[in-house]
């Protein structure tokens, strides 16, 4: 059982992928090789903050504007998945990035299911499902808004829910307590990026508004109190190690929370974020925590059963 609940589809990209695509629509990329493509999309070793990590997404969102180009990535992230030995996962992405080329919120989602479902068809293996992600962001409020209708009219076909990303420490969760309260009337599951670049504040909010998931979470553990809450309601963390490394919410490899939230009884589940960003896998982060937290196997499969429980595709 190989499960990750919190993978980007954007950051998930082949580099080879991103060249042939830029080729194809004439898109002028501001680099002349695929080796240097290939460098520009990965996060480099100086990066400083989440805001400075988010920048390596500009380059993949330039080649997904066009039907076919978000058909044919969602369908190489299931390829690649599945050769990676992955039984499930949740791919998120936020359609509002892709509306640039003409496309309708409703044409890009479906795009994206039509890359999904012919992934699944071809290894049926792996179970996947798509969340939609409301941007953090200035004067973006009908976009989010737009985003909700797509998730309500393809939730059950494609869609398993909801969840909101971008630059956390810029636009605090608490300002988006209206947008999920229509989320919950709508009845769709929901994650919240919380608890990366913001801190314990910004994972009281998330709680608040009643997510039982959250993306990272891990700056909970600034707050002895909310520590146990997660404990006690039971709240499900998506960790991902190496991008919290990239991001700067761990100093070093010795320094991430990963290990005293999993011992103090916290539902962690272990992801990679971004692959192609992070230039990482499912089973580079096993072995980073392994490397540097000594969990053994019969840990890292706890973290996948509390994954398995708390996936959105029911069944």
């Amino acid at each position: 059982m190989k499960i990750d609940l919190h993978v980007h589809l954007d950051g998930s990209l082949r580099p080879d992928t991103v060249w042939e695509l830029a080729v194809e629509q004439g898109i002028r990329l501001p680099v002349s090789s695929r080796e240097e493509l290939a460098r520009c999309l990965q996060v480099a070793e100086d990066c400083n903050n989440l805001t400075e990590y988010l920048k390596c997404f500009d380059l993949p969102l330039l080649v997904l504007q066009k039907p076919e180009a978000m058909e044919r990535v969602v369908f190489e992230l299931c390829e690649d998945l599945a050769g990676q030995g992955l039984t499930y996962a949740e791919i998120r992405f936020a359609p509002q990035l892709s509306l640039n080329g003409g496309m309708s919120m409703d044409e890009v989602v479906e795009a994206a299911i039509s890359g999904m479902n012919r992934g699944q068809k071809t290894y049926p293996s792996l179970q996947t499902g798509l969340l939609l992600c409301f941007m953090r962001g200035r004067g973006n409020e009908l976009l989010n808004e737009r985003t909700l209708a797509s998730a309500k009219k393809y939730c059950g076909k494609g869609v398993l829910g909801v969840d909101l990303a971008g630059a956390e420490a810029l636009f605090p969760t608490e300002n988006y307590r209206e947008l999920f309260c229509k989320v919950k009337e709508a009845g769709i599951k929901y994650t919240i990026h919380a608890g990366e670049a913001a801190g314990p504040e910004s994972v009281r909010y998330a709680l608040e508004f009643g997510a039982t998931r959250l993306g990272h979470g891990v700056r909970a553990v600034e707050d002895e109190e909310l520590v146990e809450r997660l404990v006690c309601e039971k709240i499900t963390l998506e960790v991902c190690p190496t991008s919290n490394l990239h991001t700067k919410l761990a100093k070093d490899p010795y320094s991430h929370p990963i290990r005293t939230l999993f011992d103090r009884g916290v539902r962690i589940t272990v992801n990679t974020d971004n692959m192609t960003v992070s230039n990482t896998t499912l089973e580079r982060e096993y072995a980073f925590l392994k490397q540097y937290y000594h969990f053994t196997d019969n840990e890292i499969e706890k973290m996948q059963e509390y994954a398995r429980e708390a996936a959105f595709l029911e069944g």
